[in-house]
């Protein structure tokens, strides 16, 4: 598994068009930003659609752009034959989600041949202010080998 934080172009390539086919990002808006090895950031605009009660971005979709993150820094690590998959995950909500845009960024912690264990976090964005973290998410990743009927 690669560790260094320079991407070879191929992986990069692969893990954004695995993320251009994920249909729940698309429906978001969720955009990939950086890739490097063993770190992903996806980004989201504010929309009032995914809000809570409150107007605060929704707890769920703050889980579901940093787990992704989480899932495609352990892909960045895989080789082409391997996929991954979440099989657990703690988030601590910090504050709330207000703001224009919301950085989720994931990383490998430990690269493991079999499970590797991430950290996530969210940020809101507001132009002109600091961002403000959100959430704080841990993360373990099932590594599968030979992941035939599973593309990237």
């Amino acid at each position: 598994m690669r560790q260094e934080r320079d991407l070879h172009p191929q992986i990069e390539a692969r893990v954004r068009e695995s993320f251009a086919r994920q249909n729940a990002m698309a429906t978001i808006g969720a955009k990939l930003g950086n890739v490097r090895a063993g770190e992903v950031e996806i980004v989201i605009p504010f929309d009032p659609r995914f809000t809570q009660q409150h107007g605060f971005l929704h707890a769920g979709i703050t889980a579901m752009i940093v787990d992704t993150a989480c899932g495609f820094a352990a892909l960045s690590l895989m080789p082409p034959d391997a996929a991954v998959l979440t099989t657990e995950f703690k988030l601590n909500l910090l504050a709330p989600g207000q703001g224009q845009r919301f950085l989720a960024r994931g990383r490998v912690v430990r690269p493991g041949k079999k499970l590797m264990v991430c950290l996530g976090e969210v940020f809101a964005e507001t132009d002109g202010m600091p961002a403000k973290q959100t959430a704080l998410m841990t993360a373990s990743m099932m590594v599968i080998d030979g992941a035939t009927g599973l593309s990237g």
